[in-house]
């Protein structure tokens, strides 16, 4: 008999491989997904673990992308989605070309609620599947000189709330948000914030601890999850401090020079 599968998007590095990690040690086969060629390079790590890796370069900010993903997987169930591809960008909004922040909206936001709707279409059929969304707790802040990554983080903490209620009498399905705060992957160097406060930060949280706490909450059909003391903290603080200050805050976070 076939294994169960798991989808994991955005595996290549950071969260994403270790989610698909903790899926095969599991004992799940994996299809992993990221729009780089390092996603060969995972699934050679990842096969240690005797279950099917299957390794998938596309570009999730695209239809075309996400409908390659699901030509891929060939109409075999999926028990568990970790939908994790995301893309970050920092400096001044007005500085930032339309394609790069097109990209990042269509990563975080067009990309990841397309393959969601699919997967979750198939979960609601059959009345089993767990996902995981990578949300962020950066969605309850206004990020200043980070200003559409965090606003599509707001975007998806918002959407699989209001999702997780639409399906809330569908027994078998669970969607779980994981809310991290800065972890440490190539993340920062990717959105071109290395020079930021943040990005130089030496206390960025383990990316496999919040792969692990992720996908603990979504075995147990938890809700949300938000991962490390510290971000449990920082975000509880966000609901009751004014939006002006937490943008100033995160200014000297995130302001390009600001490691200096």
């Amino acid at each position: 008999m076939a294994k169960k599968l798991a989808l994991v998007t955005g595996a290549s590095t950071g969260i994403g491989f270790e989610l698909a990690t903790l899926a095969a040690q599991n004992g799940y086969d994996v299809m992993i997904v990221a729009d780089e060629p390092l996603i060969e390079a995972a699934a050679a790590d990842l096969v240690q673990f005797g279950t099917q890796i299957t390794p998938l370069e596309a570009d999730l900010s695209t239809f075309d992308g996400v409908d390659q993903v699901l030509a891929a997987i060939g109409g075999r169930p999926i028990e568990v989605f970790c939908a994790n591809a995301g893309r970050g960008l920092g400096h001044g909004f007005l500085e930032q070309s339309v394609s790069d922040w097109r990209r990042v909206v269509d990563t975080n936001v067009t990309g990841t609620l397309y393959l969601l709707q699919r997967v979750l279409a198939d979960m609601v059929t059959r009345d089993a599947g767990k996902v995981l969304v990578t949300g962020s707790i950066a969605g309850f802040i206004p990020g200043s000189f980070q200003a559409v990554y965090n606003g599509t983080k707001a975007f998806i903490d918002s959407f699989t709330d209001a999702i997780r209620n639409e399906l809330k009498d569908v027994s078998g399905v669970t969607i779980t948000t994981l809310m991290p705060g800065p972890v440490e992957t190539e993340f920062f160097a990717r959105a071109d914030m290395l020079d930021t406060s943040v990005g130089a930060s030496e206390s960025k949280s383990d990316p496999l601890a919040v792969a692990r706490d992720g996908w603990n909450a979504m075995m147990k059909g938890e809700a949300h999850i938000v991962s490390g003391l510290k971000n449990k903290v920082q975000a509880a603080l966000a609901h009751v401090t004014p939006a002006a200050m937490l943008a100033e805050q995160h200014r000297k976070m995130a302001e390009p020079g600001s490691n200096e």
